[in-house]
């Protein structure tokens, strides 16, 4: 028996979702055997350290896009306060406010607005958000998205803990635009 497919297929999000999890499995299944011990004494930990200083300063950017976001639209405090505590509990994890970024429980919203790259302002004290809900939480989507793919991309170049920490990440941002997604319609 075939089932009719729905009228409106949605695109996008589910599909990273969907790549970031076979990501991750594959980083988990790839992984799993212990590295060699003279294999870190080259290059690899520089660039471990490199990605997961990258990777907890993206998420303490994000957790600040988020405050900015909820700054200049109140009403959405309820729905993106459980998304910016996770950003904030990634960047933590890949090691913020520990040696070179910082993660602290609330980013300012100017560090934020400069990386945002949005070129709308609004007209409240939080520059680079957009002045409509709707069209915040979509530029909030699109940079959970990009994040997700610069992580998923990453993880042939980092150790297996590391990677499997990317993966787990993108794959929790690529379900976050989802829901992002999904709020700004």
């Amino acid at each position: 028996m075939s089932f009719p497919l729905p009228s409106r297929t949605p695109s996008g999000p589910r599909r990273r979702t969907l790549l970031a999890a076979a990501a991750g499995t594959f980083a988990l299944a790839g992984c799993s055997t212990p590295e060699p011990s003279s294999d870190t004494t080259g290059g690899s930990p520089s660039a471990a350290d490199r990605a997961r200083a990258r990777a907890a300063r993206d998420s303490t950017t994000l957790a600040g896009r988020y405050t900015a976001v909820i700054a200049a639209h109140p009403d959405l405090e309820e729905r993106l306060a459980p998304l910016r505590a996770e950003a904030v509990r990634h960047a933590k994890a890949f090691g913020a406010g520990s040696g070179g970024a910082s993660a602290s429980s609330s980013p300012s919203a100017p560090d934020s607005a400069s990386a945002s790259g949005s070129a709308s302002a609004s007209a409240s004290a939080s520059p680079g958000v957009a002045d409509r809900p709707k069209d915040a939480l979509a530029d909030l989507a699109s940079a959970e998205l990009a994040l997700a793919d610069e992580r998923t991309q990453a993880l042939v170049e980092v150790p297996g803990e590391l990677a499997r920490l990317l993966a787990s990440v993108a794959a929790a941002g690529a379900a976050h635009a989802f829901l992002l997604t999904k709020a700004a319609k």
